[in-house]
């Protein structure tokens, strides 16, 4: 029961430095724009999602992992509609020039965010139907996946396609899937979409900015550069709570893609450090729950949806230090959004459910 406790805990921690951070960039926003709403208008918000969130996660706990896989293939497929829905003018909305949110009157929500979590799920209901794996069910198997994959592609929303992907590639690998049926076509399919980019124009300038983002400050170049000023200002121990100066106006998405970058200016190396190990922790007690899983089911579970807060993780906070290229993806627990939070919960109830009873799942398999 630790590992369960120690998830949950690191958790909670997260998302209270998360809500400070949201409160602390968009009042600074609302006050510096003169907008005409409260201060606290999206600390009330994420706090009402956060709320919804607990309720799910209490559901989803409830219900358990098991369930949940059993009832996936009906998940998966209400998602792909909702996924088509978000096109369809007075259910979807346009913000930005991307369709990914479904408004229903004052409720919004956007589908991607949880078919990162269902996706998985219906893979592994899939496989266990039937573990014996050939080549042609294998890819009648992924045929399923296209239609989703393609209609978030056209949202567009490139970065959550990538996650779902890296996030199935995981699982083949824990299924043991034979690696000639996934890994070489990913790796033809790689090598031949990098041969066609690399012959158009614009992908070799969005590899100059995202390699020197100094040469286009008014454009793809300006928020990769901001968050490093942020990120780099702050120092070993940070500006302190409040003092933050990038906020202010000069960092666009500060509250979501970029929180971290404002974090790290008020909070320096020192608070980063300790944001980095609190991810590590909910990996690592999160992995140590799916090795003690009672089931197969279980450890595949526990394993791949660690994998996909972890992963996340990764991606949102190797953007905003430069190492990866911008790819709009909010950093679990922390960032304000209530589709992800809500998604997040629900993930995190379902590592917590296959913590149950009986012999650990590892002593069934040759890794010990």
């Amino acid at each position: 029961m630790k590992s369960v406790y120690f998830l949950l805990s690191f958790t909670v921690i997260l998302f209270a430095i998360g809500i400070l951070m949201v409160f602390d960039t968009t009042s600074a926003e609302v006050i510096d724009r003169s907008l005409n709403v409260s201060t606290h208008h999206a600390l009330i918000k994420q706090l009402i999602y956060g709320c919804l969130g607990i309720i799910l996660a209490l559901l989803t706990f409830f219900f358990g992992y098991q369930k949940l896989l059993n009832s996936a293939p009906f998940l998966f497929y209400a998602l792909t509609i909702c996924l088509a829905l978000v096109f369809v003018p007075g259910i979807g909305k346009s913000i930005n020039g991307a369709h990914r949110w479904i408004y229903l009157g004052p409720i919004s929500f956007q589908p991607s965010e949880f078919m990162k979590v269902v996706a998985p799920l219906y893979f592994i209901h899939l496989f266990l139907k039937n573990p014996e794996m050939n080549w042609k069910r294998f890819y009648k198997i992924i045929l399923l996946f296209a239609l989703p994959l393609l209609l978030i592609l056209i949202e567009p929303d490139n970065g959550t396609v990538a996650i779902i992907m890296s996030v199935l590639m995981a699982l083949f690998f824990l299924c043991r899937i034979k690696w000639v049926y996934w890994l070489l076509p990913v790796l033809f399919l790689t090598a031949l979409g990098a041969l066609a980019a690399f012959q158009m124009p614009h992908v070799k300038h969005r590899i100059h900015v995202y390699l020197h983002p100094e040469t286009d400050l008014l454009g793809k170049g300006h928020q990769p550069y901001q968050a490093k000023i942020a990120a780099g200002s702050g120092e070993l121990f940070g500006r302190g709570i409040g003092e933050s100066l990038q906020k202010l106006n000069y960092l666009p998405e500060a509250r979501s893609d970029y929180i971290a970058a404002i974090y790290a200016e008020e909070f320096g190396f020192v608070g980063v450090l300790f944001l980095v190990l609190l991810y590590l922790f909910i990996a690592y007690s999160g992995f140590h729950i799916a090795m003690k899983g009672e089931s197969r089911a279980g450890f595949y579970v526990a394993s791949v949806i660690t994998f996909l807060i972890s992963f996340q993780a990764f991606l949102n906070l190797g953007v905003v230090s430069g190492l990866l290229p911008s790819k709009g993806t909010n950093l679990p627990f922390f960032s304000q959004g209530g589709s992800s939070l809500l998604a997040n919960c629900m993930a995190i109830a379902l590592i917590m459910s296959v913590h149950k009873k009986k012999d650990p799942y590892w002593k069934k398999l040759n890794i010990a």
